[in-house]
């Protein structure tokens, strides 16, 4: 009986020392694999659309983000171009979304076109920044950029100054519906529309691109109206409207850009330029990722975020 009743005790005590070993290995394991998952939870990605990278302005505004980005190894930063398409956009900023971003910054192709995205953002519970150019709608949690109906009123005030408050001007806006060509008009009106002795001679569109800028100005050029300056919203239609004004034999134009993109100051030190409102891209692009990197740490951020215009002229 003795016999019989340490054998069970043998039995009892070993099966418990197993039972004991089999709990804490998996336990242990599963501990180390948590901790492993939740240190790549650590980082941050930020998923960013920029309107396009055939103009300067916005491959430095690019470049600017992206050298922000690195600074910290804990931040990722996938870029897409919408090449000037909103339809693209759209698409790219989905795909973003697919990615498990953390925070989506946008800088707008059309101001209201991109709401949707924004709304596809807003319904994932992805934040949104946007950077240059605003959204129409949506929930955005902050917007960086320059003032730009402040930048279209120096414009303005430095071309009245220049013409002594009398001439004709020819306006080149920007792409229809975005933020940047609507409030950089705006603006320019808000100085202009209050001098009797300037008159907008024409006002045309021409996408914010540098060859629709020279064809846009020939065919104003072609009115046979006499022009004594030009306000573009941005330089690179500047840059075309000079190469049409010099084909013209038109000497004595000033020409007002906005961007200050090194081409644009380049031609002002040549004198073929006047002027240009100065933005600072790499600071818009630099602000975007640090503000989305305090969205993703539950911190609280400004709502909009305004960064310094400067006019850049020969003087």
């Amino acid at each position: 009986m003795f016999s019989k009743f340490k054998l069970s005790l043998l039995a009892f005590l070993v099966i418990g020392l197993l039972a004991a070993c089999s709990t804490e290995s998996p336990t242990s394991g599963d501990n180390e694999e948590s901790d492993s998952d939740s240190g790549s939870d650590d980082g941050i990605h930020i998923g960013m659309s920029v309107s396009t990278q055939n103009n300067p302005f916005f491959v430095t505004l690019k470049e600017g983000a992206e050298a922000k980005a690195e600074e910290d190894e804990n931040v990722e930063l996938t870029v897409v171009d919408a090449q000037n398409d909103s339809a693209q956009q759209l698409s790219s900023i989905e795909d973003l979304i697919q990615q498990d971003v953390d925070v989506l910054v946008v800088n707008p192709t059309d101001s209201k076109a991109v709401v949707s995205a924004v709304e596809a953002a807003n319904d994932a519970d992805l934040p949104v920044v946007t950077i240059d150019r605003s959204a129409d709608g949506g929930e955005v949690v902050a917007h960086v950029a320059s003032d730009n109906v402040v930048g279209g009123e120096m414009a303005g005030d430095y071309i009245v100054e220049q013409l002594g408050g009398e001439g004709n001007v020819v306006e080149l806006q920007g792409i229809p519906g975005s933020s940047a060509a609507r409030e950089r008009g705006e603006g320019f009106h808000n100085v202009v529309d209050e001098e009797d002795g300037i008159e907008v001679v024409a006002k045309q569109p021409a996408g914010f691109e540098r060859a629709e800028g020279l064809s846009v100005m020939e065919n104003i050029l072609q009115t046979g109206d006499e022009i004594d300056a030009v306000f573009a919203h941005n330089d690179e239609m500047a840059l075309g409207a000079v190469r049409a004004l010099e084909a013209a034999g038109k000497e004595d134009v000033t020409v007002v850009g906005f961007d200050a993109i090194d081409d644009a100051v380049e031609a002002i030190e040549n004198g073929e330029m006047d002027a240009t409102v100065k933005q600072q891209p790499t600071v818009i692009g630099e602000r975007g990722v640090e503000i989305a990197k305090k969205i993703a740490n539950g911190e609280e951020v400004e709502k909009s975020q305004s960064v310094d215009l400067e006019m850049i002229t020969a003087e």
